[in-house]
């Protein structure tokens, strides 16, 4: 089917919520047990790292890790926010940098200001939405405001009254920084977060067995391999490890001089998605097909293309001695191997 669809539905007894762009999975959410992104704890402060640099704090849910600080008190209590997901065994990655964001605005504390979405070119659009948000009271602020590109063609009111709530919210979570370690918001589930998120215009489906229905279940069924077939004939393999995750970059029957270039494209951009669907992050390294060393610039500017509408955060680090490609990706997913039936 033509077009972009969103499809709300469950997996393993997880909400779960999948975009579809004619026809084909290109995003998927998946709930958890473990805490949210973007949830706001109150934390107890313990004994700074020596040496590391970084303090363990106490929350409802377990240790959380905070990295770089400094002046801060055992004991003390911190309102802090989830960056991702925790490795086995790990504290939850945390920040003092707290985020509010809904469909329409982000709240930023301590950053006043106004700032409009780069996407929204259109200068009447541009005083019309400001106009909208009610800028003469944000910069009466001490938070500043940033409008999302899904404000463009959106309601007036609801801009207004989704501003409104972001900055009460942002308000009454700040004012309650005082007092034992406590979970102060849960952070947005898959379906919430395919509403604020995938925000341009889709066709959405809520009706019990969805995934069924539009071949979610089929793409799911094929993510349990770790083969990835590429366009021709080459292919990769995506295979997560406790320490890494490692991708072979394969060029398949085809013997050519350019083989190796072709099949390294190929993997460069289809690999985020990839990536997205699988849940996967940390450490990449790609093991590439074997090419010249001249190409390895126009590889790299594929990845880098590939990269720029991506959802997740992801650092290239660079080529390795033994002539691997490494990437570290932020932790913003559930692993699909983890929550899979």
């Amino acid at each position: 089917m033509k077009g972009r669809q969103i499809v709300l539905d469950h997996i393993g007894g997880q909400e779960a919520a999948a975009l579809m762009i004619d026809g084909r999975l290109d995003d998927l959410l998946i709930d958890s047990d473990a805490p949210r992104p973007g949830a706001i704890y109150r934390a107890i402060a313990g004994r700074p790292m020596k040496g590391q640099g970084g303090l363990f704090l106490d929350t409802p849910d377990g240790a959380a890790y905070l990295r770089q600080v400094k002046g801060i008190a055992p004991g003390q209590a911190l309102l802090l926010q989830v960056t991702g997901y925790a490795e086995p065994g790990k504290a939850i990655p945390v920040t003092t940098k707290l985020l509010f964001k809904s469909r329409y605005a982000i709240v930023t504390p301590e950053a006043p200001g106004v700032n409009l979405s780069r996407r929204i070119r259109d200068e009447e659009e541009r005083i019309r939405i400001l106009a909208a948000s009610g800028t003469e009271a944000a910069d009466d602020s001490a938070h500043g405001i940033i409008l999302r590109s899904a404000c463009e063609g959106a309601d007036a009111d609801e801009i207004a009254e989704d501003v409104d709530a972001m900055l009460a919210l942002a308000s009454a979570v700040l004012g309650d920084a005082e007092g034992d370690a406590e979970k102060l918001t849960e952070g947005d589930g898959p379906h919430l977060l395919a509403w604020r998120d995938w925000a341009e215009p889709a066709q959405i489906e809520t009706a019990p067995g969805g995934f069924d229905r539009h071949g979610v279940l089929d793409a799911l069924e094929a993510l349990k391999s770790p083969r990835v077939p590429l366009p021709g004939g080459t292919y990769m393999f995506v295979e997560p490890t406790r320490a890494l995750v490692a991708v072979d970059v394969n060029t398949g029957a085809d013997t050519s001089l350019a083989a190796g270039l072709k099949a390294n494209i190929a993997a460069a951009r289809e690999l985020p998605r990839q990536l997205r669907l699988r849940g996967l992050g940390g450490q990449i390294v790609l093991d590439l097909a074997p090419m010249p060393k001249r190409d390895r610039q126009t590889f790299e500017s594929a990845l880098r293309a590939a990269l720029r509408t991506d959802t997740e955060e992801t650092s290239l680090v660079g080529w390795t001695p033994l002539g691997h490609y490494e990437l570290q990706r932020k932790r913003g997913r559930v692993p699909l191997h983890e929550v899979r039936p």
